[in-house]
């Protein structure tokens, strides 16, 4: 099936609330048409499908678990048929790998369970729903992959997040590697600290910290969601054909 209108399709894990809404608009702006997923959030996953149907564009949702390993197979079949039903297509063109959850204990204190389940949905999730998306991805597209500022610097409490967003900048490199042959070029982008409801909103809502974070930060404030999707959008865009393996972090300048 050929997508007629040639309108470009990006699937955004996660993309209901947040960063990963904030990259879903930036991308339709930019003309292209969105599948988002959801953990549990059905009603705001809706609202920003509804967000990118005003501007013109087309979306769909659809509810995924990224630490569930064994639910991917179900999730492409049904992935397949919005594909077909929404967009008249059966590929897509660009991967956001940005579903994910906070993580904060010390090293001391972390147990197996702490640790398998940040694995699974920052690092194992990401290998596998990328490996089962290549037969879709159009040959030409991209993938992104979000990781952290805190790959550079660290903050004490967080070393599980970060060493898995570590194996994910190092996947990245290996991905744009072995898919280079087909024309997909695949890059990281590192937010630094945000504002948003992420790890409880303690960014957005606790002003010590807000503080503490503008005042390390070269430009002088936090970051906004507003930061970051234009520049996944970006990496999505002609202009960006020729960026590849890099490890983008977009955080003001944070601990310079």
């Amino acid at each position: 099936m050929e997508n007629t209108a040639h309108t470009k399709i990006a699937l955004v894990t996660g993309g209901s609330r947040g960063l990963g809404k904030n990259m879903a608009l930036s991308l339709a702006k930019k003309g292209i048409d969105v599948v988002l997923t959801y953990h549990s959030r059905q009603e705001e996953a809706e609202a920003v499908v509804a967000e990118i149907n005003q501007m013109g564009q087309k979306a769909a949702t659809l509810q995924l678990n990224a630490g569930d390993i064994k639910s991917f197979d179900t999730f492409f079949s049904q992935l397949t048929s919005v594909l077909s039903t929404t967009f008249g297509t059966d590929h897509f063109d660009f991967l956001i790998n940005n579903a994910g959850i906070a993580g904060r204990t010390p090293i001391a204190e972390t147990t197996e369970d702490v640790f398998d389940n940040l694995m699974n949905i920052h690092l194992k999730g990401v290998f596998f729903l990328t490996q089962k998306s290549l037969p879709l991805l159009n040959d030409g597209g991209r993938i992104v992959n979000i990781s952290t500022g805190l790959t550079r610097f660290t903050t004490p409490g967080t070393a599980v997040y970060a060493t898995m967003k570590g194996g994910i900048e190092t996947l990245t490199m290996y991905l744009a590697k072995e898919l280079g042959s087909r024309g997909i070029a695949v890059n990281t982008v590192a937010p630094g600290a945000i504002e948003t409801d992420f790890g409880g909103g303690t960014v957005r809502d606790n002003p010590a910290v807000n503080k503490h974070i503008a005042g390390i930060t070269a430009l002088g404030r936090v970051g906004l969601p507003d930061d970051i999707g234009g520049v996944v959008a970006f990496l999505c865009t002609d202009d960006a054909r020729w960026i590849n393996a890099q490890r983008i972090e977009v955080s003001g300048g944070m601990n310079l």
